[in-house]
């Protein structure tokens, strides 16, 4: 027998999970399969940054995600320092989620998130994800252990063999099928999909310069012995009651050090993920993890090794994100480096955006030109995401060469060293855990289901700054209310628009109503949420991006309903 669905998602990371509660919000039949036979044991991220929270909590989710996470007093903090026995070199604290809270309730600018970021390994946060999705989901079936074999594709759907870890095989017929299954992706290989890739090690070089990286890999050498790294880092994920690091440095989220190696606080407790540089014909796979962790770290304790494999880091988009009725999202469509934590991230916005998108499709309401949108809005974020990745690595590898062995000596020409790496780490700084503009200030500047605004002149976009306003395609300010509710909670799951002054707007609902799309006018009387949203009419989408605006309501509010819906 041949099963039926709407949807068939396949992985299920975070990226295909919150796919799959997207599209149960939005009350689409959907079957999300996975090839492996539960939750994933690798700890592959371990932020949630605020724009991905503001969308959990658009699904009514945020909370429960956070009792899961860190403690909401703790700070984040990342040190930098010889190693983990040794000296602090430069220090970056951030606030926890409670003052994050706290200073978001004083901020009136909307130049804030709505929610903090969430610290959650991936280990935790897929299982929380779902329980979510099977303890509220009303149109999702979740299935492990089954993986996809192949699919073929005609004008009405995709037919998908699916098998067994034993073999069994089944036939799915779908509508759509979405590819959530990672940075090897079947599905993007069977479509013939190729990789966009920026070189590692050419771009290290090109920025740092020969010069520099030979004096560099020199030294290291001659002080130890060791080789080059070759672009492969290795993982050894365990927990341990030594509370050593504690001790000397505080509650730290990431240790690092100049030498290159990360050690990162899985749970501000005993569970520990490190990733270090494999030197030039190392062999992975004859590595004492014990060894390892100890050599980096710099002392001996008791420790029980989770996980370890060696990975390499890679910065790639798909030269298409699909076609007709078969798509990608997540690691399957991009891959950047851990540095900024835009992998996961970048690939919840993708969820959104294509479940929304499937959603009007199977609908009925929503064009052809929402999964053309779909691409043309969400690959130029990676792009850009790509890019901000590189200019963290890059600071990453400029750190490492200004490693010295003397650094570890307490004698007066090690205080020295140390104090020159450290300024040198404070002038180079950590946008990888600043950039509110990559997180919030991406915009839809070239989508064909926006209404652009050919009045102004689009504002600037920098990585380190996020400028609020409702420039067409982007996210609108979050601000709270005179009577302390938050904008954003008001957007309803269709198109919402907002209503600042007396307009008439009876043209937008029959259009609306004409075309069968979902639309919610809500009226705000608040001068202070007018001025950052700055037009009187302001049409937000199902995905809370700006989709038009105005301060009169337009000549032709079916040609805008058109636009917006794709058609």
């Amino acid at each position: 027998m041949t099963e039926t669905t709407s949807v068939l998602v396949v992985g299920a990371g975070p990226v295909g999970l919150t796919l799959a509660l997207e599209l149960d919000f939005h009350g689409v039949e959907t079957l999300l399969v996975e090839r492996n036979s539960t939750t994933t044991r690798h700890p592959k991220m371990d932020i949630t940054n605020s724009r991905s929270m503001e969308l959990y909590r658009r699904l009514g989710i945020a909370d429960d995600l956070r009792k899961v996470a860190t403690s909401p007093d703790h700070r984040t903090t990342v040190v930098w320092a010889s190693n983990a026995v040794g000296w602090e070199l430069a220090k970056f604290e951030y606030p926890s989620v409670e003052e994050s809270f706290e200073a978001i309730g004083r901020r009136v600018d909307g130049a804030l998130p709505l929610e903090p970021a969430m610290r959650v390994s991936q280990i935790i946060l897929e299982p929380a994800l779902r329980d979510q999705l099977q303890a509220r989901s009303r149109h999702v079936e979740v299935q492990y252990g089954w993986a996809l074999d192949s699919f073929t594709e005609d004008t009405e759907g995709v037919t998908a063999q699916l098998v067994s870890g034993t073999r069994e095989r089944r036939t799915v017929r779908a509508r759509y099928l979405v590819g959530c299954d990672g940075a090897g992706s079947r599905v993007r290989r069977h479509l013939g999909i190729g990789l966009d890739e920026i070189d590692l090690r050419r771009l290290l070089v090109r920025e740092l310069g020969i010069p520099w990286l030979a004096r560099t890999f020199t030294r290291t050498f001659l002080a130890g012995g060791q080789r080059p790294p070759d672009g492969r880092f290795y993982l050894v994920h365990f927990t341990t009651p030594d509370r050593e690091i504690a001790a000397r440095f505080g509650t730290v989220w990431h240790l690092q050090s100049p030498e290159g190696w990360t050690v990162i606080s899985q749970n501000d407790g005993g569970t520990w993920t490190l990733h270090a540089p494999l030197s030039m014909g190392a062999d992975a796979d004859s590595i004492d993890p014990l060894e390892f962790v100890f050599r980096c770290l710099g002392y001996r304790f008791e420790m029980t090794v989770l996980v370890t494999n060696a990975w390499t880091p890679r910065l790639t988009v798909a030269e298409s994100y699909g076609r007709g009725r078969v798509w990608l999202a997540g690691d399957a469509a991009h891959q950047v480096t851990p540095a900024g934590g835009y992998g996961m991230n970048t690939g919840v916005g993708d969820a959104v955006g294509l479940g929304w998108a499937l959603a009007a499709r199977l609908q009925g309401w929503g064009g052809p030109r929402l999964l053309e949108a779909y691409e043309r809005e969400r690959r130029p974020v990676a792009l850009r995401n790509r890019e901000a990745s590189a200019r963290h690595t890059v600071i990453h590898g400029a750190i490492m060469a200004t490693s010295r062995a003397t650094m570890h000596s307490e004698r007066w020409f090690g205080a020295r060293t140390r104090r020159r790496i450290g300024r040198e780490i404070s002038d180079l700084g950590n946008l990888e855990n600043e950039a509110l503009g990559i997180e919030l200030g991406y915009r839809y500047d070239h989508s064909p289901i926006v209404c652009r605004d050919t009045e102004d002149r689009a504002p600037r976009q920098r990585m380190d700054e996020y400028l609020p306003g409702t420039w067409p395609g982007a996210r609108p300010p979050s601000v709270r209310l005179t009577d302390g509710t938050a904008i954003f909670d008001l957007f309803g799951r269709g198109f919402t628009l907002l209503r600042f002054a007396d307009h008439d707007v009876d043209g937008f609902r029959i259009a609306a109503a004409e075309r069968e799309v979902p639309l919610d006018i809500v009226d705000i009387r608040d001068p202070h949420a007018r001025a950052l949203y700055e037009r009187d009419l302001v049409l937000i989408r199902p995905d809370q991006h700006v989709a038009w605006r105005g301060n009169t309501a337009p000549a032709g509010p079916l040609a805008v309903i058109d636009r917006v819906r794709g058609a």
